[in-house]
């Protein structure tokens, strides 16, 4: 009897172990067989695919989602000719850009040349091409080249003292993508007119500098003066929006060169929370905005010492050759007196982003690097108003003065308002004038809401200051207590100077029996008012957790002119 309750027993486990065993081998079977069809469906995956399954933030900065196509063969060949396209492009390159290095010339140089200039054994690649759908009446190619070659540059330097230096270009890095533009597209072989090339973004451009048989350091500011201008000519010379022109068929392509189309209005109103360079007290910020990088077109703003929330309120104006494609440059330093000043953020806006002939008020967060624009490190905001204004704009903007009167760009959208005050009839034409926009700023502060507490009741008593930041005028409101929800509706006004160059500051204070409390602020210009002439807003309060401020504002105008 127990030897057949053993045997079923037996039987049963015996069993029971074959189909778990069968069961896990067909479960192994199906896990394998959908990590195979996974792994060919990501084998098929596309760029765009993987785009749409993961969002940009879930990507390291590094990871770069290319449109261009490689050109492997194009780089085979040439490799295959580039000892003759040495031979051929030296001189021609030699003859070319020794006009732009003594155009760009340090002020302590005699003269400055080339003695020698090949461009070595080692070819440029090119990896990736793409085509550009701009919506143009021609072919617009761009192509991403890289070189680390081996040239062979010596540049023949003079200086007033009478002494030539023979100083060598070597360890030449460049990353770029090169820009071509096959216009106009016609019936006559090669079937377009012109191609015009330019470098389109220059991603990186190294190199090192050595006096043959000396050093180059022995004469102080020569290596940073002569790098500063072989950076300038570059950018001046072949940077995109210039572009060089080489005719096709025999015609006219004045259309196609590098020409104006606009001008870029830009205040710089004010920065927040920047990053703290200084050991002992706060940094000293200024900034410096350019949309080209040229020496001569950079604006560089007042230093304001020991502040992380400097106010500027300055106007800049900068020419503008191509608005879909050019970009606005703000980059923030602490001053550090004789020594370099440190870089505290940067950022940037594309023109593309503005619409023409209105202002846009913005607030731009601070990046280490403009080629990673995903830091999270808060380096502080930067306050800009920018206004852009296509030449030959068919509005407020159409009809700028003679050039005898000078304005910015904002100033002539007042000009029509204050022509009756004699401007043509009092006989002083030659004179230079400036639009000064005079009026009555009336602001009603209207309440507050979400204000954070101040006592330890958990409540507040709340009061605006107001203050006209150039002529110092101040007003300020009624303390309402107990309130984190202040109404006010109380009207202030201010006879304001220069509205264009005013500011109104609103300090929020908590009062106290034995003292006050800031609450927390806002700036604004004056911008807004001046163009919309009244408006309501609720703006947020800086330097406080929480809480924003409701305000009425009104201008009655009064312009005049100064002779400057």
């Amino acid at each position: 009897m127990s030897f057949v309750a053993g045997l079923v027993i037996g039987l049963v486990v015996g069993l029971a172990l074959i189909v778990v065993f069968v069961r896990s081998e067909n479960a192994r079977s199906k896990q394998r067989s959908d990590l195979a069809t996974t792994i060919a469906a990501l084998a098929r995956m596309t760029v765009e695919d993987s785009r749409k399954l993961l969002t940009p933030e879930y990507y390291p900065s590094w990871v770069v989602f290319s449109q261009r196509q490689k050109l492997t063969w194009l780089n085979l060949h040439l490799e295959k000719i580039w000892p003759y396209v040495d031979e051929a492009a030296s001189e021609l390159i030699k003859a070319n850009v020794e006009p732009i290095l003594e155009q760009y010339r340090p002020v302590i140089l005699a003269s400055l040349g080339f003695s020698k200039f090949t461009l070595g054994t080692v070819a440029p690649q090119f990896t990736g091409v793409s085509i550009i759908e701009d919506g143009s009446e021609g072919i617009t190619m761009e192509l991403e080249m890289q070189w680390d070659g081996n040239p062979s540059i010596i540049l023949d330097i003079k200086t007033y003292l009478g002494v030539s230096l023979p100083v060598q270009v070597k360890n030449i890095g460049f990353t770029g993508v090169f820009r071509l533009i096959f216009r106009p597209l016609v019936d006559e072989f090669p079937c377009f007119g012109a191609v015009c090339f330019s470098l389109r973004q220059k991603k990186k451009l190294d190199f090192t500098l050595k006096v043959i048989g000396g050093d180059i350091s022995t004469i102080p500011g020569l290596s940073d003066a002569i790098e500063s201008t072989i950076r300038d000519a570059v950018e001046d010379s072949i940077t995109w929006p210039v572009r060089k022109v080489i005719p096709i068929l025999p015609g006219d392509y004045s259309d196609l060169e590098l020409k104006p189309v606009g001008t870029l209005e830009v205040k710089l109103v004010q920065a927040k929370e920047l990053t703290n360079k200084d050991i002992i007290g706060k940094s000293d910020p200024f900034a410096v905005l350019y949309v080209r990088p040229l020496r001569d077109r950079m604006k560089k703003s007042r230093t304001i010492n020991n502040q992380l929330n400097p106010v500027w309120n300055e106007h800049f104006e900068f020419v503008i050759e191509d608005a879909s494609t050019q970009h606005l440059v703000v980059k923030i330093y602490d001053d550090e007196g004789l020594q370099s000043a440190e870089l505290i953020g940067c950022t940037q806006i594309q023109l593309a982003e503005l619409q023409p002939g209105k202002v846009k008020d913005v607030w731009l967060k601070l990046v280490k690097d403009l080629e990673i624009q995903r830091d999270n490190k808060n380096r502080g905001q930067v306050h800009l108003e920018l206004l852009y204004c296509p030449n030959g704009m068919e509005n407020a903007f159409t009809n700028p003065l003679a050039q005898k009167y000078s304005m910015t760009s904002l100033e002539k959208v007042f000009k029509d308002g204050a022509e009756g005050n004699g401007l043509a009839e009092n006989g002083e034409g030659n004179k230079r004038r400036d639009v000064i926009v005079r009026g009555v700023l009336s602001v009603t502060v209207i309440s507050a809401d979400d204000l954070p507490p101040a006592d330890l009741m958990g409540k507040a008593d709340p009061y605006v200051v107001l203050t006209m930041k150039k002529t110092e005028m101040k007003n300020k409101t009624r303390v309402v207590n107990d309130s984190l929800n202040p109404v006010w509706n109380q009207t202030f006004d201010f006879v304001v100077e220069d509205g264009l160059h005013d500011m109104l500051i609103l300090e929020l204070w908590d009062h106290d029996t034995f003292g006050k409390d800031l609450m927390g602020r806002c700036i604004l210009t004056l911008t807004r008012v001046l163009l919309e002439g009244e408006y309501k807003d609720t703006i947020p309060l800086d330097g406080a957790k929480s809480g924003t401020i409701n305000l009425h504002l009104k201008w009655a105008p009064q312009p005049i002119y100064r002779d400057s």
